[in-house]
């Protein structure tokens, strides 16, 4: 049975257009605390922690004064970067979810492998361009980075919906549950879940 260790991780990342600090527990318990110049994202953050049972805490300045771009996608950054490095060798973990999420008249789906081999697949039509100040591009910036630094694969579909907020919410809601069942330990599993011997 594989020892289960403590699984997480802190960054840093301070660039000319954001400063980022940012710590992860994928075996938390959903403690999050969330300080950052774009509100939808502190929504959407906490959204995918509680539902994968992850802390999460993040304390981000961006130029928001120019968009929200940079900021967004440098927390993907470094979210990505704190679960790849908390996963460890990946000895013991599930490797595959898939998950749907229910939000009111919206459905999302979030299927991910903790292959090593990062890439994103997206199938989904907002039919709104922003949802307050946030640009609803930036949900693809966001998974596509956070996808590309924990170097998972990364398949999201929103099969429906009419309203943008549920819809990205259903997402962010799927992918915590996806990641907390991916790389849950399983104890049947005898060191990585690949006949190549590695992840």
């Amino acid at each position: 049975m594989t020892e289960l260790k403590t699984r997480q991780a802190s960054v840093s990342r301070t660039t000319s257009e954001t400063d980022i600090k940012l710590s992860f527990n994928l075996d938390g318990t959903g403690d999050t605390k969330l300080e950052t110049d774009v509100p939808f994202m502190n929504h959407m953050l906490d959204l995918f922690a509680k539902h994968g049972q992850f802390d999460l805490h993040v304390d981000a300045n961006g130029d928001v004064d120019v968009d929200d771009h940079h900021t967004v996608e440098d927390i993907g950054i470094c979210l990505g970067q704190t679960v790849r490095e908390s996963l460890g060798d990946k000895r013991g973990i599930k490797r595959y979810a898939s998950v749907f999420v229910p939000m009111d008249e919206s459905l999302a789906q979030v299927i991910i492998d903790v292959s090593n081999r990062p890439h994103l697949e997206i199938r989904a039509e907002f039919p709104a361009a922003n949802v307050g100040s946030f640009t609803t591009e930036l949900v693809h910036e966001f998974l596509w980075k956070f996808a590309l630094e924990a170097r998972v694969t990364l398949h999201v579909i929103v099969h429906y919906g009419k309203n943008t907020h549920h819809m990205i919410e259903a997402v962010f809601k799927a992918l915590g549950r996806a990641l907390d069942e991916a790389t849950s330990i399983d104890p049947r599993v005898q060191g990585v879940p690949s006949t190549k011997g590695l992840l």
